[in-house]
């Protein structure tokens, strides 16, 4: 079966709703002759003449006044199709959003994106996923829409933006002995230490600054999470690493913990956001990716006066 040429419903819309030859013309940016000439190849594809003249006008058949709705409708609902590339409701969005990132980010920023979905997409809802172990496809197969890491993804097809740098500071109870006196390498490794890491791994960058003085730590506690460690400081003479970032969790929580310069050079990390390409021109998404990226700006502005 041939389709027919879906322009002349455009033509016919035009020319149902002018009512003119001219005016239908005119919208549609053509000459009256080349508007004439489509209003001759519609009544040929319907069998009917459309728009009779009546005196010095036109008006419609009652077979055009049976299409005139049914011809609208077609014509918005196509046009809809095309902007939907573009533009997107978001009060009528209904939509599980998955996020892929540690419970850092989720206490520093995930409060921030919610009130920004609850008032922008109030139907949507936004899943936290914890990070595995390695690369499982999550972004390929569409499991998950971004993941939020200071590793880039090892796919190469996978989009990454930037959302902010941050360094490390030192996290202690309030009255801990380390500021009883100046706080050197020697010092901070001398106290016991906190790390962290899901896959139960002790050593990291501190422990390569701190070898390349001649000094080494003890880490006596390994924590899965960001929070599991921190809540355990009030009560310990600890040390706790944290993108500094994270002392906004500590402020809002109340906790009697305090923040100083690691005494240590350590390489600052950028923190990023990845999808898969095929996310790239779908508007949710992309309204996705665009309302985190303004959230850790935000709260990155938000750290920046309160860091030690």
């Amino acid at each position: 079966m041939q389709l027919p040429d879906m322009n002349l419903l455009v033509a016919l819309d035009a020319l149902l709703d002018e009512g003119s030859v001219v005016g239908a013309a005119r919208r549609m940016n053509l000459s009256p002759a080349a508007m004439s000439r489509t209003l001759t190849r519609i009544r040929e594809a319907i069998g009917d003449p459309i728009l009779v003249r009546a005196g010095r006008g036109l008006v419609p058949t009652p077979k055009a006044l049976e299409l005139r709705e049914q011809v609208r409708d077609v014509v918005e609902q196509a046009a809809l199709l095309f902007r939907s590339a573009d533009e997107v409701d978001l009060g009528s969005l209904r939509r599980r959003f998955s996020i892929r990132a540690n419970d850092f980010f989720v206490g520093v920023y995930g409060g921030k994106l919610f009130d920004t979905l609850e008032r922008q997409a109030p139907h949507c809802e936004l899943r936290f996923v914890p990070e595995g172990d390695g690369d499982d496809e999550a972004l390929r197969e569409g499991r998950i829409d971004l993941s939020v890491s200071n590793n880039r993804p090892v796919m190469p097809e996978v989009k990454v933006q930037n959302l902010f740098s941050t360094h490390f500071v030192g996290l202690v109870r309030e009255d801990h002995p380390l500021f009883d006196e100046e706080i050197t390498a020697e010092r901070y490794a001398g106290f016991s230490h906190i790390s962290m890491s899901r896959r139960g791994i002790a050593r990291g960058p501190i422990d390569t600054a701190l070898n390349a003085l001649g000094l080494e730590r003890r880490v006596a506690v390994i924590a899965p999470s960001f929070h599991a460690a921190m809540f355990a400081l009030p009560d310990s003479n600890l040390i706790l690493p944290v993108p500094k970032e994270a002392l906004l969790s500590v402020r809002r929580l109340g906790l009697k913990l305090r923040s100083f310069t690691l005494p240590i050079p350590l390489p600052t990390l950028m923190l990023t956001q990845a999808w898969h390409p095929r996310f790239d021109n779908d508007p949710a998404h992309r309204w996705l990716r665009e309302t985190l990226k303004s959230c850790c700006d935000e709260t990155w502005l938000a750290a920046q006066p309160h860091s030690s």
